[in-house]
């Protein structure tokens, strides 16, 4: 490897330790599919010589096999590590890389260039200081450069550099180069870019990279590595910034060793100093910081710490620590600006799990309030996003958390969103502000509780759930079943998918926003039901699996009963109580269940009913089976 440094020669103690303390400049290079993005990386690495020499070797072997180059080195190929995107000449996937020169550290993330890898390039920029957006210089701006510019500035990156390149392909034109940059300017003023570094490049040829070239007289500015090396990182905004320690471990080694355990992500804490534990708002001393080596006096952002307490102090992970001068904001309900990353469009009123540093909620997407359109900046009504679109959201929670805005404070206003389901991740989304009504609304207090109402009553407050298909039988089960607990004295309520229709959700259609968004409605309002001590049936077709749980989860540890009602789909289009599976095939009503709408089967219910076994009679025996068995009715 042939770094350009002679003390690796001479003392590489001396080297080791200049290395150590080198800063380290993480960048992004973006742009549409096919402006050179690879080759860009592959040419700084090549020509700053810090490939090794079976690097080379399998460089100019694979440039032979997959290259597109007639031969010659193709210097993508260093980056796009895949076989599939060897094989398709593109990068399909966020592909990152580290080297270094002698005056800077570097960690490249190459992204791709197709509008259906988006995700892929937020993920790449979440962590970049500089982007660098190529421009194939033959065309232009495109919508991906419009693209990944908005989402540049969105994550909050403020240091960016114009690659122009391919200009031996416009013959080293200054006038091309000149108007490709007054078109990204208009542009750049839409999205409130107000800085950037524009730079004439020929990445397959070296053109202006390292050196300045000769066949760019006219260019008088930096060559990129010149840049890169040189631009001022802002390493000190973090540890300028108010204090926040989010606690990721409760360090309890033995009985007389008690501390809380993160990585710094915003300013610095001095022993002696008073700190405020979010969101409980419990105050204490800090007595020792701990680190790997030893105690300290003061630890600044990027250490990770141990921080002992003068008071017991209950703190437990996802906690954030801050100083009481300068505490982080406490919310609930949030606007927040949404890129989605999911196949599955996102719909209001689903439940979701929300990661944020290092605490895990729940939440919920309460209102789209607009999508963004990336070429013109327009904000558009939107009931829902889909993949790879971003808009503004209203954001409600299971429980406060501690947060700064995104604009303030990457770790502490940035998260994602998970699907509770699957795991997979499904969104990433910058924190803006707190609703008002988060600090207008509090939970109050009631003595009588849901225990004293069901002690009341004599029973125990549950929801029996049935599911299933349309003519499966649900609500004769349910009418049967309520019969039977009422000739039992017990008190109940009968929820009907039909009867909420008339009502309560009476301005919701059957797409599959509003079918989210009509279970979320009836799972609230079961909830208020059960603390009201009542044993509440519902008979609601609940296709997704996701609504399913989400009512689940409102309700405590045995409270939720789900019982299947299982019928096969020609058995219940036999039925056809209602005709309504005759409408589905004539095309006269769409989005109706088991026709061209999807019905997720319950995978682990209380009790699965086969109504094309037994009769209505037998099915509402078995719940009530099944409810004694549970312990729900004596």
């Amino acid at each position: 490897m042939a770094h350009q440094s002679d003390l690796i020669a001479s003392d590489i103690q001396a080297y080791l330790k200049q290395h150590e303390h080198k800063s380290l400049l993480r960048f992004i290079t973006c742009g549409s599919v096919d402006d050179g993005k690879s080759t860009l990386i592959g040419r700084l690495l090549y020509d700053a010589k810090m490939l090794f020499e079976d690097q080379l070797s399998a460089m100019e072997s694979d440039s032979k096999k997959w290259g597109t180059q007639g031969g010659d080195i193709d210097f993508a190929l260093l980056v796009d590590g895949l076989a599939a995107e060897r094989e398709q000449g593109i990068t399909i996937d966020v592909a990152y890389r580290f080297f270094s020169t002698e005056k800077r550290k570097f960690i490249v993330a190459d992204t791709p260039g197709h509008e259906q890898y988006t995700r892929n390039m937020v993920t790449g920029a979440s962590t970049a200081d500089v982007a660098v957006i190529l421009i194939d210089a033959r065309k232009g701006v495109l919508t991906q450069t419009r693209r990944h510019s908005y989402l540049t500035q969105l994550i909050g990156i403020r240091k960016i550099v114009l690659a122009i390149n391919k200009m031996d392909l416009v013959d080293y034109s200054q006038a091309t180069f000149d108007r490709i940059v007054e078109d990204y300017r208009a542009f750049a003023q839409q999205i409130g870019l107000t800085e950037f570094t524009a730079i004439p490049l020929a990445a397959l040829k070296g053109d202006n990279m390292l050196q300045p070239s000769a066949r760019t007289p006219w260019y008088h500015g930096p060559t990129l590595m010149g840049y890169l090396e040189t631009v001022e990182i802002d390493e000190d905004r973090q540890q300028q910034g108010p204090f926040r320690l989010p606690v990721q471990w409760v360090n309890r080694p033995n009985l007389d060793f008690r501390g809380f355990t993160g990585q710094i992500a915003s300013g610095r804490i001095r022993a002696g100093e008073r700190i405020r534990v979010q969101p409980s708002g419990k105050e204490s001393t800090v007595t020792r910081i701990v680190a790997a080596g030893g105690d300290l006096a003061e630890a600044v952002a990027g250490q990770s710490i141990t921080l002992t307490l003068a008071d017991e102090v209950d703190i437990s992970r996802g906690d954030v620590i801050s100083t009481t001068e300068s505490p982080a904001e406490v919310a609930d309900q949030f606007e927040a600006t949404l890129v989605w990353m999911a196949e599955e469009p996102m719909y209001p009123g689903r439940p979701y799990l929300l990661k944020i540093g290092t605490r895990t909620v729940n939440a919920t997407i309460t209102e789209p309030k607009y999508r963004v359109n990336v070429n013109t900046m327009e904000h558009l009504a939107a009931k829902q996003l889909a993949l790879n679109e971003i808009g503004e959201v209203n954001l409600a929670l299971d429980r406060p958390i501690a947060f700064d805005p995104y604009t303030a404070s990457r770790e502490m206003g940035g998260f994602i969103l998970i699907d509770r389901l699957s795991n997979h991740t499904v969104g990433a989304g910058m924190l803006r502000f707190a609703l008002r009504r988060a600090h207008n609304i509090h939970r109050q207090h009631i003595d009588v509780d849901k225990a004293a109402r069901g002690a009341l009553k004599g029973q125990t407050p549950a929801v029996v759930w049935l599911t299933g298909l349309s003519g499966a039988g649900k609500s004769t089960i349910a009418n049967l079943v309520e019969q039977r607990l009422h000739a039992m004295g017990r008190h109940t309520y009968l929820l009907d998918g039909d009867n909420v229709r008339h009502g309560l959700s009476k301005d919701l259609g059957f797409t599959e926003a509003d079918r989210v968004e009509n279970i979320r409605r009836v799972a609230e309002v079961a909830k208020l039901m059960v603390d009201a001590g009542l044993i509440v049936i519902t008979a609601f077709i609940s296709p997704f699996r996701a609504e399913r749980a989400m009512a689940r989860g409102l309700m405590a540890e045995g409270e939720f009963v789900e019982v299947h009602v299982d019928a096969p789909l020609e058995v219940t289009e036999a039925r056809d109580v209602k005709g309504l599976y005759k409408k589905a095939r004539r095309g006269e009503l769409k989005h109706f269940t088991g026709i061209d709408s999807p019905y997720e089967t319950p995978e682990t219910p209380e009790l699965r009913v086969r109504t094309d076994a037994c009769t209505p009679e037998e099915a509402a025996d078995q719940v009530i089976a099944c409810l004694r068995e549970r312990g729900l009715i004596a």
